[in-house]
């Protein structure tokens, strides 16, 4: 812990040398949108989706954390996985310099599957695992209005695999990002950083913007030292048209387009590249209801020397009808469907069965939130019906109240049933042994993986300047990813199965504070504990260690300094505790950012990264790669 004080002390040692230049000269601190809003206007931010309506965060009947443009920027993050670690109710883990491990309230591993991503409303998710390809997934930072990340099931609204929570990125709209951008930067880690924007307007009701970026992410290190010879090379551009096509109608029409390397230590380099189109359509039908349709078409290809190569092209629809009745009831509906097909080229020691499928998925859900004591208790009833190939018809209820006794405070609860589908890895793996028999397989045979979960909450304000927020979890899992050895006694071919259960409970707490108008903070713990149980007669040898390593302990640290003169510091410190199987141990480090404000078109910056250690593991590789301390600067230009 001798770390843990050191940076504690640094932390107090800079905010001492602030005060004092604040005590020289308090004229020309920065400003922006978001950073000199209140305690209380943050907490008025608007959030959708947990009721997929707009509603104030502080009245949210869910877990939910909301990570502003402004706490992006100063945090020194260059990638949606890092700007994450801002949240510390997700445990987010680099694996290598590609592949992240992400997720909420445990179950996290390498390829975790029990969160569902949204990038402006499209799904990321791979039906191929159930998880997020991290090393495809991205956006320029400078564009995203904010990330809400629900801790906690959101099936109801969102569907299968939004189960333990949801990471919802929401880019501001090209009507706010208007005229000229340019980044450049470089540093030890982060080799290469370079993007450009350009916004502008079609007429009176239409507004524009293009942008291309660039990333190189040097190779992680072997815990023997020497390079992993990992290195991330990304290349990604696209577009985005906003319009108010009349007084009633709006059109939002966007698409990105990337491909990248990514280095490998014993074998040829990976292969990706892909693109989207989405078009959102919604009319404005009174005061308080709306119509909104949703179209996407996303296509992938990944080439993993020695493993497998992927073709995917996904079309996704779905549309949603808000519609209060009377006084009380505020009523949310919808249907969806979705269809992707993957064609795999299978390798020597990997193959899938078929080589070829075509997935479909219909779904329909209905939320009502209902007002009670004059609009102080909420209670809101909802459930998503979905209808799969693998295992018919899922039906995943929630119910949720919120008691508000007045605009500083909120009691909150949740009951709710969450299922995870299965996927191709589940049904169709094979992995071969070198005589072509095989090691591991999936079954036709496998469950959807199902969750009920209660949640308890409060949120409190009890001065302007200061925010707590509680959330309590109690969850209980059936029918788990097992893997089985034969009956026979034989040790091959091991086949998944449903027969692991499991109970998770924990406890997340989080509180904003602002010590001085120029002196801001957010300080988070996180608690979490597991107990695995097997079904009678499952021979499965691993004791669920490969469903999820996770960390007992969390704790994060922030804090915003603006000097004078257009000068801001920001200090981020956070602990993870050790991760129990396979065994890495915890770290504490050290995040710091200078920025400077030149002028309203020039900001520069210089940011340490993993300032404490010169390297530290962070999850199990089977060959140890370690994350290492880095530098980096950047400027940025705007007309």
């Amino acid at each position: 812990m001798s770390s843990f004080r050191a940076a504690v002390a640094l932390l107090v040692l800079l905010a001492v040398l602030a005060s004092r230049a604040h005590a020289q000269d308090e004229a020309e601190i920065a400003s922006s949108d978001l950073k000199n809003l209140s305690i209380e206007e943050l907490m008025e931010i608007d959030v959708t989706s947990v009721s997929r309506r707009s509603e104030r965060l502080v009245e949210a009947a869910a877990a939910i954390t909301v990570l502003t443009n402004d706490e992006i920027r100063r945090s020194g993050a260059t990638s949606l996985p890092e700007a994450l670690r801002l949240a510390n109710g997700l445990h987010v883990a680099r694996f290598d310099s590609r592949t992240w491990a992400i997720s909420a309230r445990g179950f996290n591993i390498s390829t975790a599957n029990k969160m569902l991503v949204l990038i402006d409303g499209r799904s990321v998710y791979t039906p191929l695992f159930s998880g997020v390809f991290w090393d495809v997934q991205d956006v320029l930072l400078d564009d995203i209005e904010r990330i809400e990340i629900i801790r906690g099931p959101g099936a109801t609204l969102w569907g299968a695999n939004a189960v333990n929570g949801v990471i919802n990125i929401i880019t501001r709209s090209a009507r706010d990002t208007q005229g000229g951008l340019v980044t450049l930067g470089t540093g030890t880690e982060d080799r290469g950083l370079a993007a450009a924007r350009y916004g502008g307007v079609l007429g009176e009701r239409t507004s524009y913007r293009g942008y291309a970026k660039y990333h190189y992410i040097d190779a992680l290190a072997l815990s023997r030292g020497g390079s992993a010879e990992d290195p991330l090379r990304r290349a990604q551009g696209g577009f985005r048209v906003d319009s108010q096509i009349s007084d009633r109608d709006a059109l939002t029409f966007q698409g990105d387009v990337y491909e990248g390397v990514i280095g490998e230590l014993t074998r040829s380099d990976t292969d990706v590249d892909g693109g989207n189109l989405l078009g959102h359509w919604t009319r404005q039908l009174s005061g308080e209801s709306a119509l909104e349709l949703q179209v996407y078409w996303d296509r992938t290809h990944r080439r993993v020397p020695g493993q497998f190569e992927e073709d995917r092209d996904t079309l996704d629809l779905d549309f949603q009808h808000r519609l209060p009745l009377g006084t009380r009831h505020d009523l949310v509906w919808g249907l969806g469907y979705r269809v992707s097909r993957d064609d795999i080229v299978n390798a020597p020691l990997i193959t899938w069965v078929p080589d070829s499928d075509t997935q479909e998925l219909f779904s329909a859900f209905a939320q009502d939130e209902i007002s009670l004591m004059g609009d102080r208790l909420r209670l809101t009833l909802g459930s998503k019906l979905e209808a799969n190939e693998s295992t018919g018809l899922e039906v995943q209820p929630s119910v949720r109240a919120a008691w508000t006794p007045d605009s500083r405070q909120t009691l909150w609860g949740a009951i709710s049933r969450a299922v995870r589908t299965p996927t191709r890895i589940d049904e169709d793996v094979r992995f071969l042994l070198p005589n072509g028999s095989v090691l591991i397989q999936g079954s036709r045979d496998f469950e959807s993986e199902d969750l009920l979960a209660y949640e308890l909450g409060y949120r409190y304000q009890p001065a302007s300047g200061l925010s707590l927020d509680l959330a309590t979890f109690y969850n209980v899992y059936d029918d788990l990813r097992t893997q089985e050895p034969p009956a026979s006694g034989a040790p091959f071919p091991i086949t998944l199965g449903n027969n692991l259960n499991a109970e998770t409970w924990g406890i997340e707490l989080r509180s904003n504070f602002r010590v001085t108008p120029w002196w801001r903070g957010h300080a988070a713990y996180a608690w979490f504990r597991k107990d695995f149980s097997f079904d009678p007669g499952s021979r499965d040898p691993t004791g669920g260690t490969a469903e999820g390593n996770d960390p007992e302990h969390r704790f994060l640290l922030r804090s915003s300094i603006d000097l004078p003169r257009n000068l801001e510091l920001d200090a981020w410190l956070r602990y993870v505790d050790s991760l129990p199987q396979p065994f890495i141990p915890a770290y504490t480090e050290l995040d710091l950012r200078f920025g400077w404000r030149v002028n309203d078109r020039l900001d520069l910056s210089l940011v340490g990264q993993n300032l404490l250690h010169e390297r530290h593991p962070e999850f199990f590789t089977t060959i140890p790669k370690e994350v290492q301390r880095g530098v980096y600067g950047k400027a940025t230009w705007r007309w």
